[in-house]
């Protein structure tokens, strides 16, 4: 449908709904099948730095340099072959826009892989940035700096849209996007879900919590893309986290997002849940008398709220003071 038409990083997409790094996007057979069901871009399944430096560490202790040097090399390129097959297929196969993925959390020289990314024909680049800060010595900002010049790294050997997928654990996202922005990212997603560890008191077992996003979830991003969106509007968004239906995507738009991620509701229900989407999205637009995304994107984001902005308030003393049992 021609109204449900966005843009996010640069890239045209037939409708805002993307399929974020999962399972389900790990073979051109579950993307083909994602593509027939209308998702309008897809995250490939990241490859990761420690999957990658494990692989070439295993390698070492040849008693040379220049051997483990060539070894390493060697080993962590075949690592990302699967990958860059991956997209080699997938560009091949179908017609979505197709954006690779990396998880890191050092600014080394795995940074070069980007470039044999988009070489293999990568729409854009998702760099997830993930790592918990448990340092005691732990000097403020310097993961946020982190962020900063590993974008700045991959952006000497890329010339495709780096999209930056960031967690939740920062004092003030805003200003890291704002740099981020400066420093050339064209997208940042909001936000990362974090492993979420939990206790088995009868075996005395680590287990985990809940892996499905719920739909409760969506409040915190709505929260930060509403402000960030305001203040930094010059960068596109996209909401990740708490997406699984039609309402979500809107809420998400007005919030002044140009796209969601969505993985939870598909495991759940299936592939069949993105025309749903679709069709409260454009049910609502009819509504509401709009023809275009651009026209509500960002109605209701934090420079709409006037002196009283909801989204910076922290307290409950509003409901409390007029809560009756």
């Amino acid at each position: 449908m021609e109204q449900l038409k966005t843009t996010f990083a640069g890239l045209s997409l037939k409708n805002p709904i993307i399929i974020s790094s999962s399972g389900l996007t790990n073979s051109v057979e579950k993307i083909k099948k994602l593509e027939e069901a209308d998702a309008a871009a897809v995250v490939l399944k990241s490859v990761f730095e420690e999957q990658i430096n494990m692989q070439a560490g295993s390698m070492q202790g040849y008693g040379s340099p220049e051997a483990d040097d060539y070894l390493g090399a060697y080993v962590r390129s075949h690592a990302l072959s699967e990958h860059i097959s991956l997209i080699e297929q997938a560009k091949k196969e179908c017609s979505i826009p197709v954006i690779a993925s990396i998880n890191c959390y050092s600014d080394s020289e795995w940074t070069d892989f980007a470039a044999m990314m988009q070489n293999a024909g990568a729409d854009a680049l998702e760099l997830n940035i993930l790592s918990l800060q448990i340092d005691k010595d732990y000097k403020f900002g310097s993961f946020e700096q982190r962020h900063i010049d590993i974008l700045c790294h991959v952006k000497k050997v890329v010339n495709i849209p780096i999209i930056i997928k960031l967690g939740m654990n920062f004092t003030n996202p805003i200003a890291l996007i704002n740099q981020l922005y400066a420093n050339g990212a064209a997208a940042v997603v909001l936000f990362n879900r974090f492993y979420q560890p939990d206790f088995n008191i009868d075996t005395l077992s680590f287990t985990n919590t809940n892996v499905m996003s719920t739909p409760q979830e969506l409040a915190s991003r709505l929260r930060w893309t509403a402000i960030a969106s305001a203040e930094v509007p010059q960068i596109d968004y996209a909401v990740s986290g708490g997406v699984h239906c039609g309402k979500g995507v809107i809420k998400s738009i007005l919030a002044g997002a140009s796209a969601v991620e969505i993985c939870s509701v598909i495991y759940q229900y299936g592939a069949k849940e993105i025309a749903k989407m679709e069709k409260e999205l454009a049910e609502w637009m009819n509504e509401q008398g709009y023809n275009t995304i651009s026209q509500f994107q960002g109605k209701m984001n934090a420079s709409a709220c006037g002196d009283v902005n909801p989204f910076e308030r922290t307290q409950f003393m509003k409901y409390y003071s007029n809560h009756e049992e």
